[in-house]
């Protein structure tokens, strides 16, 4: 493995020009030919339920009705006359204006849909070719639409708006562009700072900062370009792969730097520093984001799209970085030689061991009770965890504040109350037409008002506030024909009353052109399709729509909307936390035994992760449940933390441990723990400092995104979780347990029987020397 890395650190530093200049062109030709990421994000949870989900399926078979939802988007248009009754002439200019609607390349149908009660509002709806997870060409037909609105002469007080989820989606994710911008200067600003303070040079911590700014832009690029053909992107994943860069990235450089310097401090030439640097931590840094990819391509085996698309763009930006650590870094540093660390003078001089040291030296004297008391502090935060409460499900659904989406929902909610008030969809498929037998429709809808469930119900008899009776349902459709072709006025002579007319156009949202496809909108009893006693009651529900559909003869039923899908939501991320875990506790594991050469160290390590993931779970319940009364914490907040927290946690693991190993070759194991930790204590404190710091950024810029109370939750999350692992875990807690174990660390490689520690035998050599050639490991 040495020698691997030694020959990288050759040929980086024989070329280090070369490689900066291609790592600048690969950057630039990204930046021109691919899409950026931001353009690709969709913030409706739902939309990345798997097709096997009961709400997907309900949707599905309500096709006949609402069309193909995996291939075409529905857009609406709400009309307006300022309060008063839409006239003929009204009618007539929005006519003109929605055949300009119309000319728009992907538009497939648009029809009015239906008139207000009192006459002075309509809903068009425009069906669009347009495949509802394609989150940028549902921009385009957006603007498009706008555009063809905004050219239409209109009589005064007439108003158009678009509105429904489709305009809400591309409205969170222009917000969210604009977050991931803040979040991404914010970082960087923070990040800049940070490493100003450590090095007290402007060379090092830019040189510091170059490869994972280099990796961001590549990675987003590629990243955007899978969006394009597929992949579908959340305003979470483009926020922790900005975080997860800026953040991991100048940590695996802080490794990287910090290790040069002391060989520079050592005697060693620059060029020379590098390589030995490159050998002693190029492993280290390989293995920490092996174990971060690692535990994100665990990913891949969750149904829930959220969890299971974030595995390979995180995962591919992570591969990105670690080739940039590997080269650009080196490059960087080899061209800037002992310059980079100006105008502090990098001086030959024998190393102490400093606070850290002092500390370790404390510790290992009493490592049982270092170990008691560390563990007690971790289980009290973990007990307030106890009360963690799921919410959240839905993602970011409403539009933001100000936006033209939010005037246009605004619109819909005052003038069609039970349209916007984001209902219930309740679907029945007949083996026969409606028209032939109306005496289901009665059946389903008493079926439906006697189980207790609803508050109000809308469906083919009731289509917008005019009843109507099975008798003449029939007739109207024998007299009118399908009512999705109806003009919006009646033709002349017509002599079906206009309340009749406009109440059967209406059941086109109700009743399938070939009269087997029907549904229902409804209230829920239990409360707001956003709240969590809708989502509790779907099972409920479901079971009073199965009486309905067994009442009524339908040959299939089922139940859609968002609390319907929150629940499925809820239901799917909790079974992908029982299965994802183990599969990343395993895979991890392995790869630390691989690293550390020992079956004992991984085992703790991976309970060390358990222990700080328990309590800075129990710490955000705290502040966000007990301190600032929220409802619950986002529920994608203990499955990302406990992966990342697992991954990112054990490249300090890695670090502190394998510097342990290389120092017990020389000296007891617990002097080795003492050196150890004295070396790398500096380094874990300012790169967990950093990593809390850029997750913390999550916390403050990201709560006035479209997500913005999810992202909070997050970013806090994880800030507490890395710096436990800094201060605590990874500088306290596992020395102490080195400590304790002694040469049963590393069994059962031959360390186990060499080490002297325990035994206070001699040393079996001096202590490694950065001028010596490296030994293979």
């Amino acid at each position: 493995m040495d020698r691997m890395f030694s020959g990288l650190a050759r040929f980086v530093v024989r070329h280090r020009l070369l490689v900066v200049v291609g790592w600048v062109l690969v950057a630039v030709a990204a930046s021109v030919t691919l899409p950026s990421l931001g353009s690709q994000i969709n913030n409706d949870n739902s939309a990345f339920l798997p097709a096997s989900a009961p709400s997907q399926r309900a949707a599905a078979l309500a096709t006949p009705l609402i069309g193909n939802v995996e291939r075409q988007s529905q857009v609406l248009v709400v009309v307006t006359a300022g309060g008063r009754v839409l006239d003929p002439a009204d009618q007539q200019a929005v006519g003109s204006a929605l055949r300009a609607v119309r000319a728009v390349p992907t538009v497939r149908s648009v029809r009015e849909a239906k008139i207000s009660p009192a006459g002075t509002a309509a809903i068009v709806q425009v069906d669009a070719a347009v495949p509802p997870n394609d989150i940028s060409a549902q921009r385009t037909l957006v603007d498009h639409l706008q555009s063809a609105l905004a050219s239409a002469s209109l009589p005064g007080g007439v108003q158009v708006r678009l509105a429904g989820q489709v305009v809400t989606d591309v409205a969170n994710q222009q917000s969210s562009q604009k977050t991931g911008g803040r979040i991404q200067g914010l970082s960087l600003l923070l990040i800049i700072v940070l490493l100003l303070v450590i090095f007290r040079a402007p060379l090092a911590a830019v040189i510091t900062l170059l490869p994972p700014a280099f990796a961001l832009v590549v990675s987003t690029r590629f990243i955007g370009a899978l969006g394009a053909h597929g992949l579908k992107i959340s305003e979470i994943t483009d926020l922790l792969l900005i975080v997860l860069l800026l953040g991991a990235g100048t940590d695996y450089g802080l490794f990287l730097v910090f290790r040069v310097r002391e060989a520079l401090r050592s005697g060693l030439a620059p060029g020379d520093a590098v390589e030995f640097a490159m050998v002693r931590v190029g492993e280290s840094i390989s293995a920490s984001a092996g174990t971060v990819i690692l535990a994100l391509l665990t990913l891949l085996f969750a149904t829930f799209g959220i969890y299971r698309d974030l595995g390979v763009p995180l995962a591919l930006g992570m591969a990105v970085m670690l080739l940039a650590g590997l080269t650009l870094l080196p490059a960087l540093l080899a061209l800037a030689g002992r310059a980079a660390f100006w105008p502090v003078r990098v001086r030959v001089a024998a190393h102490g061991h400093g606070r850290w040291g002092a500390v370790a030296s404390r510790m290992v004297r009493r490592p049982a009770w270092t170990l008691a008391l560390g563990v007690a502090g971790f289980a009290a935060l973990a007990a307030v965890g106890l009360g963690y409460r799921s919410a959240g499900f839905g993602g970011t659904t409403s539009a933001p504040r100000g936006s033209a989406a939010a005037a246009g929902n605004a619109a819909l909610a005052r003038y069609f109350p039970t349209t916007s008030s984001n209902p219930a969809n309740i679907v029945f498929a007949y083996p026969r037409p409606v028209w032939d037998d109306p005496s289901v429709l009665v059946a389903a809808g008493r079926s439906l008002a006697a189980s207790g469930q609803f508050t109000h119900l809308a469906g083919p008899l009731d289509a917008n506030g005019v009843g109507l009776t099975p008798a003449q349902l029939v007739r109207l459709h024998a007299e009118l024909g399908n009512a999705r072709s109806l003009p919006t006025v009646p033709a002349p002579g017509l002599t079906v009353p206009p309340d009749l007319y406009n109440a059967y156009r209406a059941t086109a949202l109700f009743v399938s052109p070939a009269g087997t496809t029907v549904q229902w909108e409804a209230a829920l009893r239990a409360g707001s399709q956003r709240s969590t006693a809708a989502l509790d009651a779907t099972p409920a529900v479901r079971r009073a729509v199965a009486a309905a559909a067994a009442a009524s003869g339908a040959s299939q039923s089922g139940l859609a909307g968002q609390a319907a899908a929150l629940y499925d939501v809820s239901t799917t991320a909790n079974a992908d936390l029982v299965r994802i875990v183990p599969i990343a506790i395993v895979a991890i594991a392995l790869l630390l035994a691989l690293v550390l050469r020992s079956l004992v160290a991984p085992l703790y390590l991976i309970v060390s992760v358990a222990m700080s993931y328990l309590a800075a779970l129990g710490a955000a319940t705290g502040v966000f449940i007990y301190v600032a009364g929220d409802s619950g914490l986002t529920f994608v907040l203990p499955f990302l933390m406990f992966i990342f927290l697992l991954a990112l946690g054990e490249d300090y693991n890695i670090l502190v441990m394998t510097r342990i190993r290389e120092e017990s070759r020389g000296r007891p194991l617990r002097d080795a723990v003492v050196e150890a930790v004295a070396r790398t204590g500096p380094t874990v404190t300012s790169a967990g400092v950093i990593l809390a710091g850029t997750f913390a950024v999550l916390a403050v810029g990201g709560g006035s995104g479209s997500g913005g109370s999810q992202v909070q939750a997050i970013g806090f999350g994880l800030a507490i979780g890395i710096l436990l692992d800094t201060f605590v875990v990874r500088t306290v807690l596992v020395p102490a347990t080195v400590a304790l174990l002694g040469r049963w660390n590393w069994w059962p490689s031959h360390l186990a029987s060499a080490d002297a520690a325990e035994t206070g035998a001699a040393a079996v050599g001096p202590a490694p020397d950065p001028r010596e050639p490296a030994r293979s490991s």
